[in-house]
């Protein structure tokens, strides 16, 4: 099947410091239709606003019945999908204090449904979707009106 016939998503996470504030972006492309997302939060981490712009991604979609390619420049997303770690996370409950549960588990309810593959782009390089996430992360990072991450954990910082 090409691409033509898949949901694209590229997503970006941001946070001026870790943690510090932070914000999200995605493009969702499918044929001649794409949609652009992101939104900025007052205290959060990168990681946290990576996964969260996956989830944002998924969110939007109207039918669960087309291929989706998400395109991210976390290893940590897309190594804990595409290696299995989250479903290890998941069995163990979380054990040994693995971060962001509520953002996986929010995940896994999202994806379970839909055929997914996911692919790592390298961040800051010459990809214009990706770029494109970038700025609108950043850019919601430092805007004004930022949301609260309510699943922020200042004591996982610590564990």
């Amino acid at each position: 099947m090409s691409d033509k016939n898949k949901i694209i998503i590229y997503t970006n996470g941001s946070s001026r410091g870790n943690p510090g504030p932070g914000g999200y972006g995605v493009v969702l492309m499918f044929g001649n239709i794409r949609k652009e997302l992101s939104a900025g939060f007052t205290h959060t981490t990168n990681n946290r606003m990576e996964l969260m712009a996956v989830i944002e991604g998924l969110k939007a979609l109207k039918k669960n019945d087309i291929p989706v390619i998400i395109y991210s420049d976390s290893q940590y997303v897309v190594n804990a999908i595409t290696k299995g770690w989250l479903n290890k996370w998941i069995k163990t409950n979380f054990k040994g204090g693995k971060k962001n549960r509520d953002l996986w588990m929010e995940y896994y309810r999202l994806a379970k449904d839909l055929q997914i593959d996911l692919v790592w782009v390298k961040g800051h390089a010459s990809n214009p979707f990706n770029n494109r996430c970038d700025h609108l992360a950043t850019r919601s990072a430092d805007g004004e009106n930022l949301l609260e991450d309510k699943g922020f954990n200042k004591a996982e910082l610590f564990d």
